[in-house]
Order: structure tokens, then C-alpha cells, then sequence
């Protein structure tokens, strides 16, 4: 009879190699004591501006890049547009529509929203600006030891934020609107980063849960 051989237990997770530490307020905490804080932009229809406003936008930008006096990271994400809950929407219209012809011409639309996304690569792009603070910044006297997360997170703060506020108010003169992602849109950002789908899925409450989230 064949021995079997033994399971060897797991002794590491997914978690394991994952940087961040936990996300507090605004601020994404890592295990190596480093944090940021990530700010997203809007897009800007860029295509239907005159020659000279894309250029002045440019140039805009341009010097926007060049005013800053700490480091940026800038991040772009592209996925797919899931049209799921229009098409329910219209779902519903289409049931509630008492006029035939009104009716048909709802199913025709649903129709070819439908056509167009099969046939079509229909894509959604989100910009990012990330702004990080490094452990340094507290110090070498502390680097590599540990610390404990509210003084790292009060550290951090008091270098990251007057930073996003003049990188905010630089983004708003050149009229790209901008917002500070808080904790519940960091865990849905990062949550669909390290579980990647076709079209993404939306987080829950992060309150609501009461254990670690993961997958099955």
C-alpha cells in the first residue's frame, strides 16, 4: 500500500503580499510604514476643443507638472462599462409602457445598446493622481521599526493634505474636476484591483462587514 504523503499546511495568504495595511479616513496605510492618499480627476472631453484650447490645455497641464514640488504618481484604469442595470432600467420602463408604439421603439433601443456593446469594446477610463508620504519623512531614527498606525496616520496627514490641497486647487484652475477618494471608494478601488473582472463589482457598506472581505 502507498504511503500518502502529507499535506503541507498553508502558511501564507494572499494578504501576505499585499502592501497596504489598512486604510484610515483618506489615507491608504502600508506594512513598511509609508502612506498616500489618492485623489481622482475627471476626464475632460478633449477631442471637442478647438486647436488652441487643446493647446492651452496642454500647456496648462504642462505647468501644472512642473509647479509641483513633491512626487505624484499617475494611475489610469480601463475597463469595461457594465450596462447591466441600465438595461434593467429599461426593463422596467418597457413593463410600465402602456403606448404600443412607445414599447417598441424601448425595445429597439435596448436592442441596439445591446448590439453595440457586443460588437463594441465600450470602455470607461478613471485618472488618478496618488501623492505618497514616505516613512523617511518621519525620520531615520524610526525607519524600519515599528510604529505605531495613529502616529504614522497623524504624520501623514500633516505632509499629505496641505499637498492635496494645492494639487486640488491647481486641478480646478485648469478645470479638470477633482475629488479626494475616502474610505469606502479606496477599499471598492482596491478590492476590484487585486479582484479583477470584466466590468468590476461594487463594494457594499465597508461597516456593514464584520470579517475580512474575500473571495471564493
Amino acid at each position: 500500500m502507498a504511503a500518502t504523503k502529507p499535506i503541507s499546511p498553508i502558511k501564507a495568504s494572499t494578504q501576505s503580499f499585499i502592501e497596504i495595511a489598512n486604510i484610515v479616513d483618506d489615507i491608504v496605510l502600508m506594512k513598511d510604514n509609508s502612506a498616500a492618499i489618492v485623489i481622482e480627476v475627471g476626464a475632460a472631453n478633449f477631442g471637442l476643443l478647438s486647436e488652441d484650447e487643446q493647446a492651452g490645455m496642454v500647456a496648462a497641464y504642462s505647468s501644472l507638472l512642473n509647479s509641483l514640488s513633491f512626487p505624484v504618481q499617475i494611475l489610469i484604469l480601463s475597463k469595461k462599462i457594465d450596462v447591466s442595470n441600465y438595461l434593467n432600467y429599461l426593463d422596467l420602463k418597457i413593463v410600465k409602457q402602456q403606448d404600443t408604439g412607445l414599447k417598441d421603439r424601448l425595445k429597439s433601443y435596448k436592442e441596439f445598446i445591446k448590439s453595440t456593446i457586443k460588437k463594441n469594446s465600450v470602455l470607461e477610463r478613471r485618472f488618478f493622481f496618488v501623492v505618497p508620504f514616505s516613512s523617511l519623512e518621519m525620520g531615520t531614527a524610526l525607519a524600519g521599526k515599528q510604529v505605531e498606525p495613529d502616529y504614522v496616520v497623524t504624520r501623514a496627514k500633516t505632509s499629505l493634505y496641505p499637498k492635496r490641497d494645492n494639487l486640488l486647487r491647481l486641478l480646478a484652475k485648469i478645470g479638470l474636476r477633482a475629488q479626494v477618494l475616502g474610505q469606502q471608494a479606496l477599499v471598492d478601488l482596491f478590492y476590484n484591483l487585486y479582484n479583477p473582472s470584466a466590468t468590476g463589482r461594487a463594494i457594499g457598506d465597508i461597516d456593514a462587514y464584520t470579517d475580512v472581505i474575500l473571495t471564493g
